[in-house]
């Protein structure tokens, strides 16, 4: 199964949807429940867009989590995952919105999303295909259907992502009104979180790093501090880099370890996370002593990153640990 990265970085470039929508500026975190407006529901609770009303389904990912699930009549299964994928929701309580597009009468939120779908799966060989979107950019998670019970991890980080970028509204995913009534408020955000967030939205990265500083020295084992700290430091690393000539670099000096950094750090960005660990891996394989302890060193920052529960991680650690021995 492809998974992608979740990240602020993810969010940078992706795609551009304004074809069929453009996404407004980010929700404050906390916002309250939402819907993505998207269209109407089926019997089984799977809302349902066309070309016509993408334009709400982009919005609306500004203020929800949303998951699109690209499907087809000529395949049954495709549209029975999509509605699997609407019950999961609800058992996450609609902190995110699955949305449904039967491929074979909506040719234009395709042709949006072809670019994105291509570089990241290349050959479209299944379905259905399942993507997510935060803030109207599109993050690809994986094509043919997939065992509901091992998708956990995936929407765990997905909605780590999107609380990150502050998009944490709720969907409404058919509670009835007793239920809605008898719902506690949404936990609120540690103080020092709130603060990263806030920081982020107004593009103080340097204040958010301090914040996630200070949570991880009140609590060392605060894993979305420290994955949160991890992105912030992906993002002032690669603020004001040329992508064609770093690129350029790192194809002219495959041993020159700061030059592969900054490719690797691209790569992640751009959503390339197995080619930023094979770049880092074949770094360390052509270098020695501190050089190569500074490649290892990157690369396990990259890790954290990602979210060492990635099994492109796991993959990636086995051949790290071939690269030095």
């Amino acid at each position: 199964m492809t998974q992608q990265p979740f990240s602020n970085a993810a969010l940078r470039g992706a795609v551009d949807l304004s074809g069929l929508g453009k996404a407004p500026a980010a929700a404050r975190p906390g916002a309250g429940p939402a819907t993505s407006g998207a269209g109407t529901a089926s019997d089984a609770g799977l809302t349902q867009a066309t070309d016509a009303s993408f334009e709400a389904v982009v919005k609306g990912s500004s203020t929800v989590p949303t998951v699109l699930v690209l499907w087809t009549a000529q395949v049954p299964d495709s549209l029975q995952h999509a509605e699997a994928l609407a019950a999961l929701s609800r058992d996450y309580e609609g902190r995110f919105v699955v949305v449904g597009v039967d491929l074979g009468a909506n040719p234009g939120i395709m042709q949006a999303l072809t670019p994105v779908l291509q570089q990241t799966f290349g050959q479209i060989d299944s379905l259905p295909v399942v993507l997510g979107l935060i803030q109207g950019q599109p993050m690809p998670f994986y094509l043919g259907v997939q065992d509901i019970a091992q998708l956990q991890p995936l929407f765990d980080q997905f909605l780590q992502a999107a609380a990150t970028n502050g998009v944490t509204g709720r969907a409404d995913v058919g509670a009835d009104e007793e239920e809605v009534a008898d719902e506690e408020a949404p936990d609120e955000l540690p103080p020092l979180h709130q603060s990263a967030f806030e920081a982020i939205e107004r593009g103080d990265l340097d204040a958010a790093r301090t914040a996630y500083e200070q949570a991880l020295a009140q609590d060392p084992s605060d894993a979305d501090a420290r994955l949160g700290l991890g992105q912030v430091e992906l993002l002032t690393r690669t603020q004001g880099l040329d992508p064609a000539a770093t690129r350029e670099a790192a194809a002219q000096r495959p041993g020159d370890v700061p030059a592969q950094i900054a490719a690797a750090d691209l790569d992640v960005v751009g959503g390339h996370v197995e080619d930023a660990f094979a770049r880092m891996i074949d770094t360390v394989r052509v270098t020695a002593g501190e050089e190569r302890n500074q490649a290892r060193e990157h690369l396990l920052r990259l890790f954290e990153v990602v979210g060492t529960q990635d099994p492109r991680v796991a993959t990636a650690r086995r051949a790290l640990t071939n690269a030095l021995f």
